[in-house]
């Protein structure tokens, strides 16, 4: 498969202050990339902007992806900045945890707004560029893009309809130079779980957790092959695409996962109560 040399390519990262889009900043940044970090909070914004292996390529945008207009502010102040688009990253979330019936609609719409509405949008605001420059999307989803997750059905719905878009916008693009990738991984071990750890179900903990570093390689070296997707673990994608197709198979694994789940939950807690 014929690679994407990423030298002096212009990407942007959103959710980059921290975990995995923090560490796809560095990562691009690394290979010689200029990088727009787009986050909610300029502090951390500076944090991760210092961070990068060469700051005076970067710049910071602070925006709020529920907020409509904010797709087009990023785009124009990239344009503005480096006149030119080669890259773009869909990395960030949100995550209400708990079943449906104990989420608000504004909760409800923030997911939605920021891990699928926002994506879609901003990727079609780019898409013009990256056909003049042989570009590149991933989008960042999740294991629960694979098979239905209770207790997180709406971010799980979100995650699903990101996968959905990103192969089927893989289809539309197809011998336009422009490649559309989706990386799913499973848990991973940032802010994003472990801060919320009481919160989150046993049975994310039964798969093995991957570094923001893991993650951010899956999503460096999809921007360099252009292929369709990568997930981890690869025993974990396998087992959640046979658990969405059997949901019989599901429901009878589901306690066993979950106990799994539990023990290796418990260690994690324990490993940081004793740090």
């Amino acid at each position: 498969m014929p690679t994407r040399s990423l030298a002096d390519r212009v990407v942007i990262v959103t959710g980059a202050s921290l975990g995995v889009g923090l560490a796809c900043a560095q990562a691009f940044s690394a290979q010689g990339c200029s990088v727009v970090l787009v986050a909610r909070r300029q502090g951390p914004l500076d944090e991760a902007m210092a961070s990068l292996a060469h700051p005076e390529r970067a710049m910071t945008l602070t925006a709020d992806l529920m907020l409509h207009e904010s797709p087009g502010r990023i785009v124009d102040a990239t344009m503005d900045r480096f006149g030119r688009i080669d890259g773009l990253v869909n990395n960030a979330g949100a995550h209400f945890r708990g079943p449906v019936m104990s989420q608000s609609a504004d909760k409800l719409a923030s997911m939605v707004d920021v891990n699928l509405r926002a994506p879609i949008h901003l990727t079609r605001l780019v898409l013009d560029e990256l056909q003049r420059h042989g570009g590149f999307v991933v989008h960042v989803a999740s294991l629960a893009g694979r098979l239905p997750l209770d207790g997180a059905s709406t971010y799980s719905a979100t995650k699903f309809g990101l996968r959905a878009f990103s192969l089927a916008l893989r289809e539309e693009l197809r011998g336009t130079g422009v490649d559309s990738c989706i990386v799913s991984p499973g848990p991973v071990d940032t802010g994003f779980i472990m801060d919320d750890i009481d919160q989150v179900d046993d049975i994310v903990f039964s798969q093995k957790m991957c570094t923001a570093d893991e993650v951010a390689a899956m999503v460096l070296d999809c921007a360099r092959d252009g292929s369709a997707e990568r997930a981890w673990p690869p025993s974990g994608a396998k087992l959640a695409t046979l658990s969405y197709l059997v949901p019989s198979f599901r429901r009878w694994l589901k306690p066993m996962m979950r106990r799994k789940g539990k023990r290796a939950k418990d260690a994690l807690k324990a490993k940081r109560n004793s740090s």
